[in-house]
Parts: structure tokens; sequence; C-alpha cells
């Protein structure tokens, strides 16, 4: 459990360390098995992150299990999003896969970090 602590951990602190952002929502629970994070954070811009991941903990190493990261513009269009829901079989990173606008490409499984980054550099362009 205490590896699941420390992962759900980094993502609090991820977020409660935003400059420029506002925390509307934010969920975690941890358990023996998994843990999850979920929060909503509203940008300088009016534009929104809306993200959840739950993972579980095999005895040996964590594994994402589900993960989301939806962001989109302050009129509600989606920007980018990350997620591993089985509906792209024709991706070669199937199920992980990033849809930019109406297009999907192959991804790997992010951590919010990374998508925190790939906001901030759209921020920028601004």
């Amino acid at each position: 459990m205490d590896r699941l602590n420390r992962h759900i951990q980094r993502y609090l602190d991820t977020v409660y360390s935003l400059r420029g952002a506002a925390i509307e929502h934010l969920e975690w629970r941890v358990n023996p098995r998994s843990g999850h994070v979920a929060a909503r954070l509203r940008f300088w811009d009016n534009s929104l992150l809306e993200f959840s991941e739950t993972v579980e903990f095999t005895g040996i190493m964590i594994r994402k299990a589900l993960y989301t990261f939806h962001y989109q513009d302050a009129g509600e269009r989606l920007i980018l999003r990350y997620d591993n829901a089985p509906h792209h079989p024709e991706i070669s990173t199937f199920p992980h896969h990033k849809h930019v606008g109406e297009h999907i490409e192959p991804s790997e499984a992010p951590d919010l970090s990374f998508v925190l980054r790939e906001i901030e550099r759209i921020l920028a362009a601004k």
C-alpha cells in the first residue's frame, strides 16, 4: 500500500503546486490493492482539464487500470484527450490512444505531469 500511497500523493502534490489553475474538484482514495485520483482544474484562460486515474498494485508494480485526461477550451471544445478506453483497436498502442480534436493518434499512457507540460505549451502559445 505504501507504493500506492506514494503514487497518489505524487499526483496530489502536482495538483496542489499548480500555478495559474484553480482546483474545482479533487478526490482520491487508496486501499491495499488500488488507488484512484480525479480532478477538475480550471486554467487562467477558462480552459479545463478533467482527469481520472485508477491504478492497481500487482504486488510487483503499479499498473494503470483506467485513465482519462480530457482537456477542453473555454467553449467546451476538445483540445486533447488521452485515455485507454478499448474503442480504437486499429491504433498500434491499443488500448492507449490520444484524441487531438477529431483525430486519433497512438500514444503511451501518460502521467499527469506529462499532460500538464503539454497544456503549458498550448497556453504559452496564446
